[in-house]
């Protein structure tokens, strides 16, 4: 049935929406100190509203993500159900979501779920913690991605904000790698035509990343890092990752709004 001129449809949905719709992008968060940050000020500003679940509050994953998934990060493994129970639902969101062509994006935690989700591997790195603000290389394919074309390639070479200890070791079947990294080699895939998955922190912000590095400064020293030195790092680094990740988060919410 057509809709009349006061409203349109909505891919995936019934019926008919009024012109006015805001699309709507659901994100799960998996604790406190691991929020939407940047996410939340650029995609509001493409148009979005974000509805954002706190399972770790005892809010219930969604059975359906509205017009976008995003799925943040957390000091969680991907495979730590006992410890963080709602991980097998957010999985299943995943799996369900890029399934059915929803504009989704996982982001470190969120990244290495959709991959477990979607049939890849993710196992405790090899090379230990990847942390700061660390190179982004782009790969052939990146280069035309819908999100990543242009961004990794200017005078500089692009950084994003890093904290993980796992790794993506397999991608799911028919993935398409978009950037690699010194230390590890997946750092951004694209699987079917609306799916992503970076393994770095586009949300983090430098004030974020001192909460991260401050609440785990003794684990930072043991493994040989200098708290100051990090801090310092990604807040010299700010413009560059607000010009790299901006129009990141901007092309996805575009994604999402799309018939």
């Amino acid at each position: 049935m057509a809709c009349d001129e006061s409203g349109l449809r909505r891919p995936g949905k019934t019926g008919c929406t009024p012109h006015n719709y805001r699309m709507r992008i659901t994100v799960i968060e998996h604790e406190a100190a691991a929020g939407p940050g940047y996410l939340a000020e650029w995609l509001t500003g493409a148009g979005a509203v974000c509805e954002v679940a706190r399972p770790y509050l005892g809010e219930a994953v969604p059975q359906r993500a509205a017009d976008g998934l995003v799925v943040l990060g957390g000091e969680a493994a991907a495979w730590e159900d006992e410890q963080y129970p709602w991980l097998p639902a957010t999985r299943d969101l995943l799996r369900r979501s890029v399934a059915g062509g929803v504009p989704t994006l996982g982001i470190c935690l969120g990244a290495q779920l959709m991959t477990l989700a979607c049939g890849g591997s993710v196992e405790r790195g090899e090379r230990g913690l990847e942390v700061g603000a660390c190179r982004v290389l782009p790969l052939p394919a990146g280069r035309d991605d819908p999100l990543l074309r242009g961004l990794l390639d200017g005078p500089e070479p692009a950084v994003a904000v890093q904290y993980h200890r796992d790794a993506m070791t397999r991608l799911p079947e028919g993935a398409v790698p978009l950037a690699t990294g010194e230390a590890y080699p997946n750092q951004a895939y694209r699987l079917g035509e609306r799916a992503w998955a970076v393994q770095f922190h586009p949300e983090a912000t430098p004030e974020i990343f001192v909460n991260w590095t401050n609440d785990s400064a003794d684990y930072l020293t043991g493994q040989d890092y200098r708290v100051e030195d990090l801090n310092a790092e990604v807040k010299a680094a700010e413009a560059r990752l607000v010009a790299s990740w901006r129009p990141f988060a901007e092309r996805f919410a575009a994604v999402a709004g799309k018939p």
